[in-house]
């Protein structure tokens, strides 16, 4: 999947939207301790390593606040930034300066962090054949920043939502009668949207295959199972690993030939990245 320009745009919207309203509310009144019309430039450090990201967000947001404020990025989005490396400097009021840098900072700190993870988990998949997916398992209101970030991270994007593929699990199956009804039904409601099915035994791959699923998702599947699974489908259709899987098993999953492996790990799990807005002379 693909994040559609429109809907990141909008996401980026009603993001700096609210981040502005909940910390500065009517006004930001520390801000009014320094001189109206003072001037002045600042310097932003990353204090570890990282993957940048989160670039379009804080344009929108000092764009939003204070359009007269200088943006100069010093790396871009998906570059790799060392400890104390500067990636951005601002100059404009000072007063502005001071109020745009909590929020700015929280969308960097935030989607480095998840773009930071996803470059780690990518580079341990190098010279095989299997995608690094995301989850819908993200903090809320930042999905689609998150799954943003996982892309610059080098990761791919699951479904984006509820609305963008099926993804059939053990409940639906069982509200619908049975994986081929399923299956049938999700071709009929969406033809040109993806059926991901759920499977859990070999019973329920053939199911599966014979009802034409798109991608099968080969829940807490042994390794030796996932390589007898792929040898089997042969190519049918795709196959996603997921559930018990960690950095320590990664590769070895992956050797298995798997398409796909899911991660929820990537945008739920995360240490937002240490960063610090200097102010110059």
């Amino acid at each position: 999947m693909s994040i559609p320009q429109s809907l990141l745009e909008q996401s980026i919207q009603i993001n700096i939207q609210q981040a502005l309203q909940e910390d500065i509310g009517d006004g930001d009144i520390t801000a009014l301790l320094t001189p109206e019309n003072e001037q002045a430039t600042a310097t932003i450090i990353t204090r570890e390593d990282m993957v940048l990201a989160g670039q379009p967000w804080v344009d929108a947001l000092i764009q939003q606040y204070d359009p007269t404020v200088t943006i100069t990025w010093l790396k871009k989005d998906g570059d790799h930034v060392k400890a104390n490396e500067a990636f951005l400097k601002l100059a404009g009021s000072a007063r502005s300066l001071l109020t745009v840098e909590r929020p700015a900072l929280n969308f960097v700190q935030t989607l480095s962090a998840v773009a930071t993870k996803a470059a780690f988990y990518v580079e341990q998949l190098q010279g095989l054949n299997t995608q690094l997916l995301d989850t819908r398992k993200t903090l809320p209101g930042l999905r689609i920043a998150q799954k943003y970030a996982v892309t610059v991270g080098g990761g791919h994007n699951h479904r984006l939502g509820l609305f963008d593929a099926f993804l059939i699990k053990e409940n639906h199956i069982m509200a619908a009668g049975g994986i081929q009804q399923a299956i049938e039904k999700a071709h009929q409601i969406a033809p040109n949207k993806p059926v991901e099915v759920e499977v859990e035994t070999w019973n329920e791959l053939d199911q599966a295959l014979a009802a034409k699923a798109d991608i099968v998702m080969l829940d807490n599947f042994s390794q030796q199972d996932m390589i007898k699974a792929v040898e089997y489908v042969a190519g049918r259709c795709k196959l996603e690993a997921s559930g018990n899987i960690t950095m320590d098993n990664l590769r070895e999953v992956a050797s298995t030939g798997v398409d796909y492996i899911s991660m929820g790990v990537l945008t739920k799990d995360i240490k937002s990245i240490d960063l610090s807005m200097r102010f110059n002379g």
